[in-house]
């Protein structure tokens, strides 16, 4: 076996690796050398080959958060697959509908086989699993031995499946040089730290690009500690993140805007176990909050955070991972923009107190090597990226392909601008509702609603639905308590529609608390909430229905 790449497969393998995996395991932590893991990887590679996975195969994954996962990703490539990262099941979603998306997503990609943890194997559909061998992680231990034969530098490596908060996810293809290069760029963009220096922390999903790339493979490539929660551990307690990192003295993390207010609310007056040592927290996959990393800082500056850990970011699967991010050791920027202008895609700065001011916080910089700019020069429209990590296309999709992927430019579906040469993200081309000639932006109206109190933060959505062939805007919301004056809150977020953007809504829908349509990483599917609302409501453990007149 040759390097590849930029060495990807020289760092994974690497003999003298000194770093550990420590991975939650039910009700605790085990300890791993990553010289394990990949002693383990080559047996399992062996049982893979046995199954039919060589050169030029491709193996349709789900990657739970088990040390079982990440042995056998390196497994895969080892035998000389293509790992298709398929999404976990979403928030709301049912097993029938989970079913449904694998049959559709398999369907297209043509796998040797499904690899899947065992609590997810019922969900396999029959049909599915008669058509293609469906192996269980755990089952791929083997003392044997193969050559390995990993994907070359411009053969597909990874297939990254979206997390379909938007559509049906769609399958981005990675080369081992993309994959290696932005690993690369990771490490630059971050610390540059040595082995036994660094640890890295992170819960989120490995399914997601955060998760794998910007953790874990980031973590094993250069030989830091790796400590491995999962998704499932911080629903149930988000605090436990910040506490692993306290514990294990982690110095770098990633997460969401989202699971920042959870943690930071979780956290109360508790204290940490230990100062924390963290230098880095990359922040992204949403609009990033100033009020949340104030937040955020006020709730655990007794434990040593500090506002230069906090590192907003923007980033896509396309990309492999990261297009741009805040400097190492720099304050987040917040800037104040005119709403209305922004609404007419007009960029103009004013004053924090200014009226209509809202606040922006900038995702920094483009990284090195890579170029953002917008559609219309000097207005809020789409972002174009050029980056050297950029997917080659969308897998059996050559329609999506040749219309995101332009000579080397990715044309994101993201609205945002560059002020001052840093990228300010706005929001995603599906959130942006045309009412009346008008554009509104939807995170705008929703973030004000929820500041009213009654609504949880991060817990509402704005969207279209159509009716008779005229759209009817509606409102979904999660309320802080089932008791609430439903009436009255309809009526509060109806004015702040009106006022902020001049809309009016049509209907305002509280559901149960955790029951919006959310992918695994958190972010609201608005398709999912349109789709519910015209097919089953019980299916979002509706509370009330207001409609407004």
């Amino acid at each position: 076996m040759t390097a590849t790449g930029t060495g990807l497969w020289d760092l994974l393998l690497r003999k003298e690796s000194q770093g550990v995996l420590h991975h939650w395991d039910e009700d605790a932590f085990g300890h791993v050398p990553w010289r394990e893991v990949v002693a383990d990887a080559h047996g399992m590679a062996a049982t893979l080959r046995s199954a039919g996975v060589r050169p030029g195969t491709r193996v349709a994954t789900v990657l739970t958060n088990s040390a079982d996962t990440l042995r056998g990703l390196l497994a895969v490539w080892l035998a000389g697959g293509a790992v298709a990262s398929f999404p976990l099941p979403a928030r709301g979603q049912t097993p029938q509908e989970y079913g449904k998306q694998l049959s559709l997503l398999t369907e297209r990609l043509d796998p040797a086989m499904l690899l899947v943890e065992e609590r997810l194997e019922p969900m396999v559909p029959v049909k599915l699993a008669a058509q293609l061998p469906v192996l269980n992680w755990s089952k791929l231990y083997s003392d044997r031995r193969i050559e390995p034969s990993p994907p070359g530098p411009d053969d597909t490596a990874f297939i990254q499946y979206s997390s379909g908060s938007t559509s049906l996810p769609k399958g981005c293809r990675l080369s081992t040089r993309a994959i290696g290069t932005h690993l690369h760029m990771l490490r630059e963009m971050t610390t540059g730290g040595h082995p036994g220096d660094e640890t890295i922390a992170s819960w989120l999903p490995l399914s997601h690009d955060m998760g794998i790339f910007g953790t874990m493979l980031h973590a094993w490539a250069f030989d830091y500690d790796f400590v491995l929660s999962s998704p499932e551990r911080f629903g149930m307690a988000p605090r436990t993140w910040f506490r692993d990192m306290s514990e294990f003295g982690a110095t770098m993390t990633a997460g969401t805007n989202t699971a920042l207010h959870l943690v930071t609310r979780a956290q109360g007056r508790t204290a940490l176990p230990k100062p924390l040592k963290l230098n880095v927290c990359v922040i992204g996959a949403e609009r990033v909050d100033a009020e949340t990393l104030d937040a955020t800082v006020a709730a655990f500056a007794s434990s040593g955070l500090s506002a230069t850990a906090f590192m907003p970011a923007y980033g896509m699967a396309e990309a492999t991972l990261a297009v741009s991010s805040t400097p190492l050791g720099a304050v987040p920027v917040t800037r104040s923009f005119d709403r209305v202008a922004l609404l007419d895609n007009r960029i103009v700065e004013v004053p924090h107190h200014a009226p209509h001011a809202t606040r922006l916080v900038s995702n920094g910089p483009p990284l090195p090597g890579v170029t953002v700019r917008t559609a219309q020069p000097g207005r809020v429209s789409q972002l174009l990226v050029s980056s050297p990590s950029l997917a080659s296309g969308y897998h059996g999709d050559p329609e999506r392909t040749a219309e995101k992927f332009h000579d080397g430019v990715l044309h994101t579906g993201d609205l945002g601008f560059v002020h001052d040469g840093e990228v300010y993200f706005v929001g995603r081309a599906d959130d942006l509702i045309s009412v009346g000639g008008r554009n509104v932006h939807t995170g705008e109206i929703e973030s004000a609603i929820e500041a009213l109190g009654p609504v949880r933060k991060g817990c509402s959505a704005l969207v279209d639905v159509a009716d008779s062939g005229a759209p009817r805007l509606v409102l979904f919301m999660e309320p802080k308590r089932r008791s609430s004056d439903f009436p009255l809150i309809a009526d509060q977020a109806a004015a702040v529609a009106r006022e902020k953007s001049g809309i009016t809504l049509a209907e305002c829908v509280f559901v149960e608390r955790g029951h919006l349509p959310r992918t695994p990483s958190g972010k609201i599917q608005r398709f999912r909430c349109r789709t519910l609302l015209a097919q089953d409501t019980t299916q979002l453990n509706t509370i009330a229905r207001v409609p407004l007149g």
